[in-house]
């Protein structure tokens, strides 16, 4: 199988050495500096240091529409932010894409609310056949070849199919699933309850805090995937539960790392400016308590983690108000009418 893999990040790198044993793959980088950077060292010194890459891993630059030429398998390793631009270049493309990115994408103007990246996909480039590759991973421990589950999710077969063919092996176990709304919200929301679950471990609140909160959490995420048309039982697989509980308690996990830096007393901008990577959670988190709103849902905790961004609390007084809240049935009920409608107004 030939893949291309656009994007030489962390996440692009590590899936792209994992396919190389087995496959014909290139690694695309925008910046052609990188790239020749990349291929000299035979590693990506930015993102993983002293990861050596398989002597037949490709190394190129250039633009998406030269990558993807004779491949059987696209995928787009960009952060969120760029998968309009890399979909729209993609108009075309004959092979199965995927993309790896979990969030939302912000709201074009005050009148909308962002996208999931099936949502864009379905605006800008509805004829591609397309999917997501999600689940609880770190790339680092992708690119190492250790254990690892993922989730394949499309509604067309042929996309899973290719994704499974890809990358299920020895060390990584692929499963497809066809509910590609409910891993996507999932992948999304996860991110904004791991800053939540970081200030926890921050603040020093201990483990019967964390269990509660990533219990709780995961019944935010659920009442939002449902609200927006997903399965139930997506979220107690390993694009919901699992990945929740990877991103809320791994000490690679970025968006933790954010909550553990404000827990400290640091701004956002320099927990940001720390990391080196992007923290989707931190992009995605008013976006997600937007669209909540939108459908009528409660996401407290979610609602928190916003307060705490924008700087309106303090951490010591978010968790005060996630603890004095008062108390309410175990559920994950769902407002009867609630339903999704992308770019709705709010």
């Amino acid at each position: 199988m030939k893949i291309c893999v656009h994007g030489a990040g962390a996440w692009g790198t590590a899936v792209a050495v994992n396919a190389a044993a087995r496959h014909e793959v290139t690694l695309w980088a925008r910046d052609a500096a990188q790239a020749d950077a990349i291929a000299k060292a035979r590693q990506n010194t930015r993102y993983l240091p002293g990861l050596a890459l398989p002597a037949s891993l490709a190394v190129r630059a250039g633009d998406i529409g030269q990558a993807h030429a004779g491949a059987d398998l696209v995928i787009v390793a960009t952060p969120m932010a760029a998968l309009r631009e890399q979909l729209v270049a993609l108009r075309g493309c004959t092979a199965p894409v995927a993309w790896l990115c979990k969030g939302v994408e912000p709201a074009l103007d005050a009148t909308s609310f962002g996208l999931l990246a099936h949502e864009i996909w379905g605006q800008v480039a509805p004829d591609l056949m397309a999917g997501v590759l999600s689940g609880p991973s770190f790339a680092q421990e992708v690119a190492e070849g250790r254990p690892t589950a993922l989730v394949a999710a499309s509604p067309h077969a042929a996309v899973r199919d290719a994704l499974v063919d890809a990358f299920h092996g020895p060390a990584l176990r692929v499963y497809a699933n066809e509910d590609i709304v409910g891993v996507e919200v999932g992948g999304a929301v996860k991110n904004v309850l791991a800053i939540a679950t970081g200030l926890c471990d921050g603040l020093a609140l201990g483990l019967n805090a964390r269990a509660a909160l990533i219990t709780r959490g995961l019944a935010e995420m659920t009442r939002f995937g449902l609200a927006l048309g997903a399965r139930a039982e997506t979220f107690m697989g390993l694009s919901g539960l699992g990945d929740l509980v990877l991103t809320s308690t791994g000490d690679l996990s970025r968006n933790r790392k954010v909550g553990l830096l404000l827990a400290q007393g640091r701004t956002l901008a320099q927990a940001v400016d720390s990391l080196g990577h992007v923290a989707e959670g931190v992009y995605c988190a008013r976006t997600v308590v937007q669209r909540a709103r939108g459908l009528g849902l409660e996401m407290p905790i979610a609602e928190g983690v916003v307060a705490l961004l924008d700087g309106r609390v303090s951490p010591q007084d978010a968790v005060a108000a996630l603890t004095g809240r008062d108390p309410v049935p175990e559920s994950v009920a769902v407002p009867s009418g609630a339903a999704a409608s992308p770019r709705q107004s709010s």
